[in-house]
């Protein structure tokens, strides 16, 4: 469990500076090997994503922050209907992967079209519920989380590709070592993080 940390910055100028953001990028692995062992069950994955980023969120501000919170926020998310986002994520898949099948399979008319049309619905989707993770709140409903998160994906092009890169990043690490995906997981939503805090910025595009 992480202590919690200390407000303001760490003193040394630059220095501190450099050992502050490597905290950070410490403390996303480790709340990326949280969010795996949350989401074995599968189903639990929209809530562990959603706790681990309340966690980065408290951690980043100097709030009290560790394995308690994040356990907390985790049976939140689940109570406030996370487990049933989840049931939807898995059917999603489901349902993109077979269409990838009929489309490799050559028996679709214009079966590139729909593969590519397909793919992309797929990363918006993932995108979408990446910040909806991202701005989940105690007592927040999932509906409108998604439908924000949805909306975000597509006015944000320029942080939808950055929360891209994330994925990116987890796939990379898996295709290297495979154990090196879990803590690569917090990476990805470190940067769905810092997509959101951008995007609240006055006159961000």
């Amino acid at each position: 469990m992480s202590a919690p940390r200390r407000q303001g910055r760490p003193p040394g100028g630059g220095r501190g500076r450099f050992l502050e953001r490597f905290g950070v990028f410490a403390e996303a692995l480790l709340v990326g090997v949280w969010i795996a062992v949350a989401a074995l069950p599968l189903v639990t994955l929209p809530a562990a994503l959603a706790a681990g980023a309340g966690h980065l969120r408290r951690w980043t501000a100097g709030e009290a922050a560790g394995l308690r919170y994040f356990a907390r926020d985790l049976r939140v998310a689940l109570r406030g209907g996370g487990w049933a986002v989840g049931l939807g994520l898995w059917a999603g898949l489901a349902l993109l992967w077979a269409d990838l099948a009929v489309v490799r399979s050559g028996g679709l008319p214009g079966g590139r079209v729909v593969g590519v049309v397909g793919v992309l619905a797929g990363l918006w989707a993932a995108v979408g519920l990446l910040r909806a993770c991202g701005a989940w709140r105690a007592g927040a409903r999932w509906g409108g989380l998604l439908a924000a998160g949805g909306r975000r994906a597509l006015r944000d092009p320029a942080g939808s590709l950055f929360v891209v890169c994330g994925f990116a990043v987890v796939g990379a690490s898996a295709w290297f070592s495979a154990p090196l995906a879990v803590p690569a997981l917090g990476v990805c939503v470190a940067a769905v993080l810092a997509v959101e805090q951008r995007a609240a910025l006055p006159g961000a595009a």
